[in-house]
């Protein structure tokens, strides 16, 4: 990831934002981040994750790669691998003119991010295991799963209070979603993304 610009950008400028390009990025604390290439993996673990919800979640509440305005520094906005939205705000981001959830929103049910290889101190391992969560929780998003392909584990974090509690879920342990109890998924189902050995499909 490259920082694209080291002038700070209301949220407002970079909605605006064009560059003549098909660069995607984030903003953090009013800079312009550019979005690195992601694995083929990540993009079938979110896949086979949407699919999944999708069994017992009204597709109209299921986003990929939608934004969420998050309180942090001048102005940020992040992208999810996923998210899932609660009634009110799919109701809400219905009327505006990009997919983004905006800070007066009604926070998304659950963030999913998958997260790409790193250290602890390096760019890729801060963003998703630091800021994001920082981030996600003063949103006030009541849980926020981290799928890390590297080290084999899925992490489900639960708002409790203004910071996350965390349970570590790695093999055949069955994801255990307070938001989502009816989702009946291995760790190792959604880290091989549903691939021959994984354990079979998910009922819901």
């Amino acid at each position: 990831m490259t920082i694209a610009s080291n002038r700070r950008m209301t949220l407002e400028e970079y909605l605006n934002y064009d560059d003549g390009t098909d660069t995607r990025y984030e903003l953090v604390d009013g800079v312009l981040v550019e979005m690195g290439a992601e694995s083929d993996l990540n993009l079938r673990i979110a896949l086979f994750l949407l699919l999944a919800f999708s069994k017992f979640v009204p597709l109209a509440q299921l986003r990929n790669k939608t934004e969420v305005e998050t309180p942090f520094g001048k102005a940020s906005s992040r992208y999810p691998d996923l998210l899932v939205l609660t009634e009110e705000g799919t109701s809400a981001i219905a009327s505006s003119s990009r997919s983004i959830v905006r800070a007066e929103m009604p926070p998304p049910a659950l963030v999913v991010e998958v997260v790409s290889p790193g250290e602890p101190g390096e760019k890729n391992y801060d963003r998703d295991y630091v800021e994001k969560r920082q981030e996600y929780a003063a949103r006030g998003i009541p849980e926020y799963w981290l799928i890390d392909p590297e080290r084999q584990v899925v992490l489900v974090l639960t708002l409790q209070g203004q910071s996350y509690q965390e349970q570590r879920f790695t093999g055949a342990a069955t994801i255990a979603s307070p938001t989502f109890p009816n989702l009946n998924l291995t760790a190792e189902q959604i880290l091989k993304a549903g691939q021959s050995g994984s354990g079979g499909e998910w009922s819901g």
